[in-house]
């Protein structure tokens, strides 16, 4: 299973009549929490993970993690989450969805998506390297050797060892060691490729595109919550093969 986020324009109050970006101030947006189930009958004879064909259902919705915990935990289960021999969520290193994994599926393997583990490290090198180029190479390539080694512990070392300049850039590298300490046990890679386990998140990020922007995320779009929210269920059904079956099901 795997969970993310991507944001949808919304108009900021539906009484105030708004349409599309007022002159001179951002965009208002809210996030769609969503989520995508899929089996993997093991890997391939490069011994990468593959998906069972056909297997991938969406939910998905602009409301809270509460709510959205109870959303994912339906569909999971309805997927047979409770049959599966090895349980698996993946997710970026974000905290409402290591919460949602703790309070609804204990014991399942919780891994960081590689790649959004990799962006913490380049965004890294170029905070403490923003001219030199070379150095900036350098300093990537042994940190994503430890990264792609599990080694968290020895890239967290590294970062609280480094001497800062300024206090700006000393508070936004403890931001990142604490993101690495916290996730420590969702990186062991190695681990989880041993065990046949996707580490990537490339399903949930195709879904948040083809699902999500595709349709609501058009030039000049701007949707109330209700409205996107309305769509969204729509979009999910479609995408996960169930839009025939629903549409029987509400003329039964």
């Amino acid at each position: 299973m795997e969970i993310d986020g991507t944001g949808v324009p919304v108009v900021k109050k539906e009484t105030e009549g708004r349409r599309g970006k007022q002159e001179g101030q951002p965009p208002h947006t809210r996030e769609v929490k969503l989520g995508c189930v899929f089996t993997s009958p093991g890997v391939d004879k490069e011994n990468h993970p593959i998906r069972d064909e056909a297997s991938t259902t969406y939910t998905g919705a602009i409301e809270n993690a509460e709510e959205f915990a109870r959303r994912i935990y339906r569909e999971a289960f309805q997927r047979g989450w409770a049959r599966a021999r090895i349980k698996v969520i993946l997710g970026d290193g974000a905290i409402w969805i290591w919460n949602i994994a703790a309070e609804q599926f204990p014991g399942a393997i919780l891994i960081v998506d590689f790649y959004h583990a990799s962006e913490h490290v380049h965004k890294l090198s170029r905070l403490l390297f923003p001219t030199d180029e070379g150095a900036r190479r350098q300093w990537t390539k042994v940190a994503m050797y430890l990264l792609a080694n599990g080694e968290i512990e020895s890239l967290v070392t590294i970062l609280r060892g480094l001497l800062p300049h300024c206090l700006a850039v000393a508070e936004k590298l403890e931001t990142e060691a604490q993101y690495f300490e916290r996730n420590a046990e969702k990186m062991r890679y190695p681990k989880f490729r041993a065990q046949g386990l996707f580490v990537g998140s490339g399903v949930i990020e195709a879904g948040c595109k083809t699902v999500i922007g595709s349709r609501l995320k058009q030039s000049g779009m701007f949707w109330t919550v209700q409205g996107a929210n309305r769509i969204i269920a729509l979009r999910c059904c479609r995408m996960s093969g169930k839009f025939e079956d629903f549409w029987a099901a509400r003329a039964a």
